[in-house]
């Protein structure tokens, strides 16, 4: 009789372990953007969580272990990430600004970090800007394509253009534009790749807000989840030691 409980014990244990529904995993994305996020090796592209550090990296790391979900990160180049984001059940990719073209793409948990548009002025500079107007008759130095360079164009603003950004905070150290306009914590980690420090922030405008987007078919028991994950690391204090380790 004795045989047949154990037998009868190890039966329902076989049983519940695969009616046991297996926790979902989530396949997060991002680019380098420092100090967003950014490989800790400076490789282009990164398949080991492990190796993906920055400011939304960490938020997004310290969302999935308080929430206790299995997870991987992979940084890739924007577009790539973005599109696996829009198509896969399961895949999200961060840090996105949550803008109104995109707010039914995908489902948001956020924010996690900001943008701000910033003008810099060379180093050592004791120019005042109260406003952006105040910029009217300076060159701004930015790249073809930018959204902050069209912004500035469709205003009158007088820009000087290159195609890329990597030379510009050299161009404004050395005198040949009067501004250069950049992301606020992203600009100085750009300026200082190219030899250049001490640019000074004269101006900061535009402020936008950065989430993780998570593709529309997941679960909203698994966005609500992660989004409650988030409230706990602000109230525990984490979110602003995360935050002021870089700067925000």
């Amino acid at each position: 009789m004795r045989k047949v409980v154990v037998a009868l014990l190890l039966a329902m244990t076989s049983t519940l372990a695969l009616a046991a529904p297996k926790a979902e995993k989530l396949y997060f994305y991002t680019e380098n953007f420092p100090p967003y996020n950014m490989s800790a090796t400076g490789r282009a592209f990164e398949h080991d969580e492990a190796e993906i550090t920055g400011l939304c990296a960490e938020m997004v790391k310290a969302i999935v272990t308080e929430a206790k979900v299995p997870y991987s990160i992979k940084l890739r180049n924007w577009s790539y990430s973005y599109d696996r984001a829009l198509r896969k059940k399961n895949h999200g990719v961060f840090c996105a600004a949550r803008t109104e073209a995109r707010e039914n793409l995908f489902k948001w948990v956020g924010p996690l970090a900001e943008n701000r548009w910033t003008l810099f002025a060379p180093p050592g500079s004791t120019l005042k800007l109260s406003k952006l107007e105040d910029a009217r008759n300076l060159t701004i130095a930015s790249y073809k394509g930018s959204v902050r360079a069209k912004y500035l164009e469709e205003r009158g603003y007088k820009l000087s253009l290159l195609d890329s950004d990597d030379l510009n905070p050299k161009r404004l150290a050395l005198g040949q534009v009067d501004l250069w306009i950049a992301e606020r914590l992203a600009g100085p980690y750009l300026a200082a790749q190219n030899d250049v420090e001490g640019l000074v922030p004269v101006l900061s405008f535009n402020r936008t807000e950065l989430y993780l987007a998570i593709n529309p078919q997941t679960s909203d028991a698994m966005v609500q989840k992660l989004q409650a994950a988030l409230k706990r690391i602000q109230d525990n204090g984490l979110y602003d030691s995360i935050k002021n380790k870089y700067g925000l």
